[in-house]
């Protein structure tokens, strides 16, 4: 299966998941947008790197060669270039697609929602990546999906360490590839893959294989900033140099207890060329069937990754290649993978007691007695035109049991009770589902009532 349908129940989890990560994105002065579904294939070409075959390109009917978009980052860019926009706080959600293989464990589709954040224009250097990586502590800490990690890296060490290790520069992105898969592969593995089919030697494998090993904060990129080769590399040095003034200014958004300077973090997309960071969930104990199937392979004391959650970086050149003068607009974002988010939290559901939600339903109108039909529809109008949730049986005579068991199903907490008796007293009977509490007030003050008791529930 290439593509997914999702139940009543599982979008009731994506709505809140989206309403989490919205509520951030604004909570940071972030505005929308939206761009097409497909782009011209010119536009997407040379942009992923490796990733560029995951590409779909729609089949030409005569006109213009156009793709699928594969990420909304590239569309934005374009996006700022068409339009002379050299300065937004933009998020944009929306679906994507990659020839990708569908593995549902991990949160894997061909189409599939992206979350993004950016924001475009020159300003002084780290502070908007440092909001990005506290947007990414926000949203993962508000979604509790568990224990996280940010990491952190910057192109420009990367590009700095593989040149002080004797890579060829027309090898950097593809070594850079190689190392972004040591996530997924054993360091044997990924020396084998840069020298058996990169053609790396033996030797510049080796001196990558001790740096990509190195994590820590603050104190990493000082000590690189001092170390015999790193320091031969003005590149490296000016991203350690940013990377020092990146952790100053998480210590005052009190993010550093989740983020960490790691030297293997790659991320393969061509168009980085500054700081980049991916968040990395991951839990103690067992490894649960998605870790397992994601290749995890960590130490248990130091916790099991689950997988990639969220990832971004800088990318200042990439609107400068859709703009016919070269002007650049310096950018950086962040992506939430909003699919695993799904997965993860779709089993937390599963696992809970608790029943998820899947209407907002507020007050279910129901009658005691046959023939009240015509009593029912009108305060149920009464309540829509109040602004209040409400529901009414699509039967004319309904058995009162049946419309307490549909409130006891869907979650409806209370119930405004329609009778013989009640229209001859000129009352409404409110009851709540959960407690079976009864309270009865004047009809003419029914609506005021209900809407107060609404809040309470």
């Amino acid at each position: 299966m290439i593509c997914m349908d999702y139940n009543p129940k599982q979008m009731a989890i994506r709505e809140k998941v989206f309403n989490t990560i919205i509520s951030c994105f604004k909570r940071h002065g972030a505005e929308n947008i939206d761009t097409p579904v497909f782009e011209l294939k010119e536009t997407l070409t040379g942009k992923y790197g490796e990733d560029s075959k995951l590409i779909y390109d729609l089949k030409d009917q005569g006109g213009e060669l156009l793709s699928l978009r594969y990420d909304l980052t590239v569309p934005f860019a374009r996006y700022l270039a068409m339009n002379k926009v050299t300065n937004i706080k933009r998020y944009h959600i929306a679906k994507v697609y990659r020839r990708d293989n569908p593995a549902m464990t991990r949160g894997r589709y061909r189409e599939f929602y992206q979350c993004d954040f950016d924001i475009a224009g020159q300003y002084d250097p780290m502070i908007p990546d440092a909001e990005c990586l506290k947007i990414v502590h926000e949203i993962l800490s508000e979604l509790e999906l568990g224990d996280f990690r940010i990491k952190v890296n910057d192109r420009r060490i990367l590009d700095g360490m593989f040149a002080v290790c004797g890579v060829p520069d027309d090898k950097f992105r593809t070594i850079c590839s190689t190392v972004d898969k040591l996530d997924k592969m054993s360091w044997e593995d990924v020396r084998s893959e840069m020298v058996k089919e990169k053609g790396l030697s033996e030797e510049a494998a080796d001196q990558i294989g001790q740096y990509v090993s190195l994590q820590g904060g603050m104190d990493l990129a000082e000590r690189l900033l001092q170390d015999a080769k790193m320091s031969q590399s003005k590149q490296a040095c000016a991203g350690l140099t940013d990377m020092k003034q990146l952790f100053s200014y998480l210590q005052l958004f009190q993010v550093t207890d989740k983020v960490v300077f790691d030297l293997s973090l790659a991320r393969g997309l061509d168009y980085y060329t500054g700081v980049i960071y991916e968040a990395i969930l991951t839990q103690t104990g067992p490894v649960p069937v998605a870790a397992a199937q994601n290749g995890a392979g960590e130490k248990a004391e130091e916790g099991v990754s689950v997988g990639s959650v969220a990832g971004g970086g800088r990318y200042d050149g990439l609107v400068g290649m859709f703009d016919p003068k070269g002007r650049k607009v310096p950018c950086v974002g962040v992506s939430i993978g909003i699919e695993r988010v799904f997965s993860i939290m779709e089993q937390k559901a599963e696992a809970s007691a608790e029943k998820v939600r899947t209407t907002e339903t507020q007050v279910m109108v129901a009658s005691a007695q046959k023939n009240l039909l015509e009593e029912r529809l009108r305060l149920t109008a009464e309540l829509w035109n109040a602004g209040i949730k409400a529901e009414v049986m699509y039967k004319k005579n309904p058995k009162l049991l049946s419309q307490l068991q549909h409130c006891e199903d869907s979650g409806i907490p209370l119930v405004a009770i329609l009778g013989e008796q009640e229209l001859k007293d000129g009352v409404v009977k409110l009851r709540t589902v959960h407690s079976r509490e009864e309270v009865r007030f004047s009809y003419t003050h029914s609506i005021s009532e209900i809407k107060r008791r609404t809040l309470d529930v």
